[in-house]
C-alpha cells in the first residue's frame, strides 16, 4: 500500500523529492526521477519507503537517488544510487546486491537483417550448446584454486592471456574490465568453491544472451563511434558473478549486521548493514567484492568469445570478417571510490549504483580514451520482448544522479505471480508473433522473463533522455533469446 508518510513532492517535469526529516531519520533528501506511471507503480510496493530508509545511512552525501526503473529490492531498492563520504561515511553489501556486477556489453558486427533472418534459429541453437546456462549451471573451463585466484585480481586480462579474446576488448569495459585492490584473501572458501565452476556460464533468472536489429538511430555521430548502423545485427550479453558474488554478499550481509553495534550504528532496516568505509570489515568487503568485479568481467568475457565462435561457425566467416567487436560493457551493480561535485566542492565519494549504470559525460578520464571526447556509452536493456538502447553519459548526471542512469526496465511483476498469470506457451506465441526465436533450458526462465513482467523500457529511457542524464543514441530490437 502507499506510504503517505513519504509521499514525493513534485519539483520540474520527470523529477520529485523527499525532504529530509531527522525526526523519522532521513538525513538526505531523496530524488525521484519518473513520470507519472513509472512514479504511481514506485508507490505501490516499498521502492521509495526503502530509498527513504537509504537517505538515513550515516555518512550519506547530498541525496539519494530512484532512477525510472527503480523497484523494490533487498534494503535497498534496485535502480538506486547512493554516495557516501569516503572517510567517514558507510559501506554497504546491501547497496550493490548480491549480483555484483551483474551488467551488459553489446558487441556489434557487419551482419544485417537480410543474413540473420535465415538463420537465427541456428544462431541461438549454437549459442544454447556453446553456452552453459541455467540455475547453477557450471561453465567448461575448471579452475585450479590458484588460477581463480587469478581471475579474481586480473579480470578480463586473464581471459584475454588465456585465449579468450582480444587486448581490444578490455579497453572497451567500465575500468578496462579489471579494478585494482581486489583480494583473493578476502573472499571466503566457500564463495571460491560455488564460483570456479561457474566461470563462463550465463546463469538464470534475468540474464540473457540476444541477438538484436538496430531500429533506430537517434544521434547518428555517437552511433558512427560506436560502429552503430540502421539495421545492422548486435549482440547483447547480461549475466553477472554467479554464485560467487551471491556467496561474497551473504558472507558480508553477516559481517556487516555483527558490526554495526560496535560501530554504533542504527538503521531503520536490518537489510542496510553497513560498516564505516575505512574500517577493517569496509576494507575487507570492497577487496572481496572488488574480487566479484574481475570474476564476473571475466565471466563475460569468455562468453564473449564463445559467441564469435557460434557466430563463425554459422556464417563460415571470422569473427574479424563479420566485424563482431566489442562497443562496452558496463555495471549494473556495484560500489567504488569516485570524485564528484557536491555543493561546490570537489569530494571522494562511494558511490552504491543498485541496477545503475554509469553515465559520465565527455571528458572524463574513466571513459576510455575512443569515446572520452563525445561520453561513455550507456546499455539499457529491456525485456525479451521489446527493446533495448545505447545511450550516451552527460553533463546533467554529475549534478542529478552522480553521474548514473536507468540499467533497463525494471522489474513490475513477481515471478511467482508471472507464473500463475502466463504459460509457456503463451509467452512463447506472443514472441513467435514479434518475429523472436527463443531458446530456454526452462520453462520457468521462459515464463518468469515474460515482457508483461517489465516496465516500459521506452518510458523509463525518455525520463533519462528528457532529464539529461543518459541521451537516445540507438533503439535495438530482439529477433534471438537465449535463456536459461
Amino acid at each position: 500500500m502507499p506510504d503517505p508518510a513519504v509521499r514525493p513532492v513534485q519539483t520540474g517535469k520527470n523529477q520529485y523529492v523527499i525532504e529530509p526529516d531527522r525526526s523519522s531519520g532521513r538525513i538526505a533528501p531523496v530524488r525521484i526521477y519518473a513520470d507519472d506511471t513509472l512514479l504511481n507503480k514506485m508507490m505501490t510496493d516499498r521502492t521509495i519507503r526503502q530509498a527513504c530508509n537509504v537517505a538515513s545511512i550515516p555518512g550519506i552525501v547530498g541525496h539519494g537517488v530512484v532512477l525510472p526503473d527503480g523497484h523494490e529490492g533487498y534494503g535497498f531498492p534496485v535502480g538506486g544510487v547512493a554516495a557516501m563520504d569516503a572517510d567517514e561515511g558507510m559501506i554497504s553489501p546491501g547497496g550493490v546486491g548480491y549480483d555484483i556486477n551483474c551488467g551488459v556489453r553489446l558487441l556489434r558486427t557487419d551482419l544485417d537483417e537480410a543474413q540473420m533472418r535465415p538463420r537465427i534459429k541456428d544462431v541461438v541453437s549454437d549459442l544454447f550448446g556453446a553456452i552453459p546456462s541455467g540455475v547453477g549451471s557450471k561453465g567448461s573451463v575448471r579452475l585450479r584454486k590458484s588460477e581463480l585466484d587469478e581471475v579474481m585480481v586480473r579480470g578480463v586480462d586473464w581471459a584475454v592471456e588465456n585465449g579468450y579474446g582480444s587486448a581490444d576488448d578490455a579497453d572497451s569495459c567500465e575500468e578496462s574490465g579489471r579494478i585494482g585492490g581486489a583480494d583473493p584473501g578476502a573472499v571466503s572458501e566457500k564463495a571460491k568453491s560455488r564460483g570456479a565452476p561457474q566461470l563462463g556460464s550465463l546463469g538464470s533468472g534475468n540474464h540473457f544472451l540476444e541477438i538484436q536489429k538496430v531500429a533506430e538511430i537517434h544521434d547518428e555521430v555517437a552511433a558512427e563511434r560506436m560502429g552503430i548502423r540502421l539495421g545492422s545485427i548486435t549482440i547483447l550479453i547480461h549475466c553477472g558473478s554467479r554464485g560467487f558474488g551471491h556467496q561474497i554478499c551473504s558472507d558480508y550481509l553477516r559481517v556487516s549486521e555483527r558490526c554495526m553495534p560496535k560501530y554504533g550504528i542504527t538503521l531503520p532496516d536490518r537489510e542496510l548493514a553497513c560498516v564505516p568505509n575505512s574500517s577493517e570489515e569496509g576494507e575487507s568487503y570492497r577487496r572481496a567484492m572488488f574480487a566479484a568485479l574481475n570474476f564476473a568481467w571475466s565471466n563475460r568475457q569468455m562468453i564473449t568469445h564463445w559467441t564469435r565462435k557460434s557466430f563463425e561457425r554459422v556464417f563460415s566467416r571470422s569473427e574479424t570478417d563479420l566485424g563482431m567487436r566489442l562497443v562496452y560493457d558496463v555495471a549494473h551493480n556495484i560500489a567504488k571510490v569516485e570524485e564528484h561535485e557536491v555543493d561546490g566542492e570537489r569530494r571522494r565519494l562511494v558511490v552504491h549504483r543498485k541496477g545503475a549504470t554509469r553515465s559520465f559525460p565527455a571528458d572524463r578520464s574513466e571513459v576510455p580514451s575512443r569515446y572520452r571526447d563525445i561520453g561513455q556509452p550507456v546499455l539499457v536493456p529491456g525485456s525479451m520482448g521489446t527493446a533495448s538502447w545505447i545511450l550516451l553519459g552527460q553533463p546533467n548526471a554529475m549534478s542529478l544522479s552522480f553521474g548514473s542512469t536507468a540499467h533497463g526496465a525494471g522489474r513490475m511483476m513477481s515471478r511467482s505471480k508471472a507464473r500463475r498469470n502466463y504459460t509457456e506457451q503463451q509467452v512463447r506465441a506472443s514472441l513467435n508473433s514479434r518475429g523472436i526465436f527463443i531458446k530456454s533450458l526452462t520453462r520457468d526462465g521462459v515464463v518468469e522473463e515474460t515482457p508483461e513482467a517489465y516496465k516500459d523500457v521506452d518510458a523509463v529511457v525518455e525520463v533519462s533522455h528528457a532529464l539529461g542524464i543518459g541521451t537516445k543514441v540507438a533503439k535495438l530490437v530482439p529477433m534471438g533469446v537465449m535463456k536459461g
